[in-house]
C-alpha cells in the first residue's frame, strides 16, 4: 500500500508533465500498463517507452489530478484530465480513470478507463 506522501509525489510528478520520470520512479520493473481493457505493455521500460512516444508528438501536456484521489488497501483510483497540444497545432482533451494496484510504494498494475471518442484530435476555432 503506498503512503500518502509517496501518492503525492507521483501525483506531483504527473502534473509537473514528468510522465516518462514518473513511470522510471513509481512502477514496478515488471508492472503492466493498460487501456480499456485493451492488451496490456508489460515492463516499466515499455511504460516509458510508449510515455517518450507520446511527448515527441506533443508541443506541450497539462496534466491535473481531480481529486479526491480514492485509495482502499493496495488499490488507488485517480481521475486524470490531460489537454494535449500535438506539433500539427491539433487539441486533444482527455478525462481518464486510472485504476491502479500497488505493490508497496510502486505501481504493479494500471488499467485507464476512458471514452476513446476523446482521442480525436480537434483543430482550435
Amino acid at each position: 500500500m503506498p503512503t500518502r506522501e509517496t501518492l503525492e509525489r507521483f501525483i506531483r510528478r504527473v502534473e509537473e508533465g514528468a510522465h516518462a520520470e514518473a513511470c522510471e520512479e513509481f512502477y514496478t520493473a515488471h508492472s503492466t500498463m493498460r487501456e480499456n481493457l485493451g492488451p496490456p505493455r508489460v515492463g516499466r521500460e515499455a511504460h516509458v517507452a510508449n510515455e517518450r512516444k507520446i511527448h515527441a508528438r506533443a508541443k506541450r501536456i497539462e496534466s491535473t489530478c481531480v481529486r479526491p484521489v480514492l485509495v482502499e488497501g493496495d488499490h488507488v483510483v485517480i481521475r486524470w484530465r490531460f489537454r494535449f497540444e500535438w506539433l500539427d497545432g491539433s487539441e486533444t482533451r482527455l478525462e481518464e480513470l486510472a485504476w491502479q494496484r500497488w505493490e508497496g510504494e510502486r505501481i504493479a498494475e494500471e488499467i485507464f478507463f476512458y471514452d476513446p471518442a476523446q482521442l480525436a484530435p480537434v483543430r482550435p476555432g
